[in-house]
């Protein structure tokens, strides 16, 4: 059925416009009599039918006067869920998330960052490439091994260091215009 749309397709598109027209508008009214010939009471209409339909309308601007058998709401509503449904294919096709990194990588990222503490993220994703291993930076600070900073002084610590400054500014000495001291 595909083979027969593309086939139609690039045969309006070889003619000139007025007998593109004509003949799409054949093709159209055909296909109505077929899914009419196939039904019963009402038109069964099949996958097929649909996207025959949803490509006529994107090829051909008269194609609502030639619809019979449904609205030509209905064949936007069609087109609209084909592009739905192309895209959620695309989207959900492949693997979710990142790819994993192997434990292998894992250590030899470990062992660099503790050999050589100096270097940082975008070094060791260098020497890794040079390796013809391919990670991310982000992938590099998660296994890096962290060297523990020494802790931060306490409060009493700093007042402990800088009690004289502090005194000499509580009382701080004043002298008067006559020299006496405040």
């Amino acid at each position: 059925m595909f083979e027969f749309i593309m086939l139609c397709l690039g045969f309006l598109a070889r003619t000139s416009k007025s007998r593109a027209g004509l003949q799409a508008e054949n093709i159209a009214l055909r296909h109505q009599l077929c899914v009419y010939q196939r039904s019963v009471k009402r038109p069964k209409v099949k996958p097929a039918d649909r996207i025959l339909w949803s490509l006529l309308a994107k090829a051909w601007t008269g194609w609502r006067d030639a619809l019979v058998f449904v609205k030509p709401d209905t064949v936007v509503r069609w087109q609209r869920k084909r592009f739905k449904e192309h895209w959620r294919k695309l989207s959900q096709s492949g693997k979710l998330g990142r790819p994993p990194v192997a434990d292998e990588v894992k250590e030899l990222i470990r062992t660099m960052s503790s050999m050589n503490p100096t270097w940082g993220s975008p070094r060791i994703v260098g020497e890794l490439a040079k390796l013809g291993i391919s990670v991310d930076r982000s992938t590099v600070d998660r296994y890096k091994v962290r060297v523990p900073k020494p802790p931060s002084p306490t409060w009493r610590a700093f007042f402990k260091n800088h009690a004289w400054e502090i005194v000499s500014i509580d009382f701080m000495v004043v002298p008067t215009v006559r020299f006496q001291i405040l």
